[in-house]
């Protein structure tokens, strides 16, 4: 007789399930450098197309005959241009790809780009501008979203800050550029120049980002659209970070859309070529942009918006000094403290988002691109009534403004036992 299957008693062991491994991007993996060079070159083309005409304006003055507040139109008809498109834009990136969008964005910005020199008066440069900045919507969101779904989430606000950092590279080699170039041929071979060098990096930019293998397309329906900003809008902690970057860039559209302008009169009289020159001190932005993954980790991201806000509001005290030295280690302090502040802010916002990340980010960067414009507005009108200690007033009050909102999200924190608002 055959001896009794033992299968019933036998006790079945379950395979080791495989670990999961998480495909995205981190430092040191496949294509991590790749993308973060990539992305670090549309920040440049960006930040350097974007305000072009800044450090030119007492140039563009001259030639046209107008004064400061009109002369800053072409900085904030961009800066403008920019807020309102950058969420249709970023819609655009849900349905068709971060990649697709970023790339036809630099494509159509670079080509006006090559228009700009040869606008005939004040009015045609600003609608030149306008549109380059609506052009320009494509790139932040789409960026900020494509690193969200790409870069594995530790390394989320580093990547960004390279990002960031980009910016910061952008805005200084453009001003600083144009206003050598400008010193010696004049305001348009100078933003000529500065469309060159975007076209170059609008190339490299699109051979070297890897595509998306994280992204699922969305719907272009308005009316989902309209749920998921509506969704971001509710929430008050995406709406103080909101209000933070866009008093944030208040502070810096101003102070950089007016400088040149101080620099370039008495006492100091400074030639046109040192005056781009200044604009040096936006490599303490790539540093500190770069960095903002340390600073909250250090002191969390509420201590890092105070540290920002508070290493601006020196900055700015110390821009009224009527010495040279002073005045410069001010815009050094300014741009720390800004470029921080935008980076801990925007970086919250993509870890904040659930769902719709690219309107999230559209969002803050609508609000962002407002305050500049607004900055670029309000500083020159306060410089021209107030003269310079009038620019540092506005942007005093906007750092005020940073300090009582990050102060709501702390008793906000404080009254629901969390630890994440702001």
């Amino acid at each position: 007789m055959p001896p009794a299957s033992t299968e019933a008693s036998t006790p079945v062991v379950a395979a080791p399930a495989a670990p999961v491994v998480d495909s995205r991007m981190a430092p040191g993996g496949p294509g991590y450098r790749r993308m973060s060079f990539a992305l670090f070159l549309a920040g440049v083309a960006t930040f350097a197309l974007l305000y072009s005409t800044q450090a030119l304006l007492p140039l563009i003055s001259d030639e046209f005959g107008v004064a400061a507040s009109q002369a800053s139109w072409t900085v904030a008809a961009a800066t403008g241009g920019l807020a309102l498109f950058v969420l249709p834009m970023s819609a655009l990136s849900e349905r068709y790809g971060r990649r697709t969008v970023m790339t036809g964005s630099l494509a159509v910005a670079v080509a006006v780009g090559v228009a700009v020199p040869f606008a005939p008066d004040l009015t045609a440069l600003v609608v030149l501008r306008a549109v380059q900045g609506a052009a320009l919507a494509g790139l932040p969101a789409s960026a900020t979203a494509y690193l969200a779904e790409e870069v594995r989430p530790k390394a989320l606000i580093t990547a960004i800050g390279l990002f960031v950092a980009g910016n910061s590279v952008g805005g200084m080699s453009g001003r600083v550029i144009t206003g050598w170039v400008a010193q010696e041929w004049g305001w348009r071979v100078a933003v000529g120049v500065i469309g060159a060098l975007a076209v170059a990096c609008a190339v490299a930019f699109r051979l070297l980002l890897p595509a998306p293998r994280h992204f699922t397309p969305g719907s272009l329906r308005p009316r989902v659209l309209v749920r998921t900003v509506r969704d971001h809008l509710s929430d008050p902690l995406l709406r103080r970070l909101y209000a933070i970057g866009a008093l944030f860039m208040t502070v810096f559209g101003g102070v950089y859309t007016v400088i040149g302008y101080r620099l370039t009169e008495a006492p100091f009289s400074l030639p046109q070529g040192i005056v781009g020159s200044i604009f040096l001190v936006y490599l303490v932005g790539t540093v500190s942009a770069s960095t903002a993954g340390r600073l909250v980790n250090r002191l969390g991201r509420r201590g890092a918006l105070y540290a920002g806000a508070a290493t601006t509001a020196v900055g700015l005290l110390a821009t009224v000094a009527g010495s040279l030295p002073l005045v410069l280690l001010g815009l050094v302090l300014i741009t720390a403290g800004f470029f921080a502040g935008h980076a801990v802010a925007s970086s919250a916002v993509s870890k904040t988002a659930t769902h719709g990340r690219a309107q999230a980010s559209a969002l803050y960067q609508s609000a962002y691109y407002i305050g500049s414009s607004a900055g670029s507005t309000v500083g020159a009108v306060a410089f021209h009534a107030g003269g310079w200690g009038g620019t540092v007033g506005v942007g005093l009050l906007a750092v005020v403004g940073v300090v009582a909102i990050t102060l709501l999200g702390t008793r906000a924190a404080r009254a629901q036992g969390a630890v994440v608002a702001v």
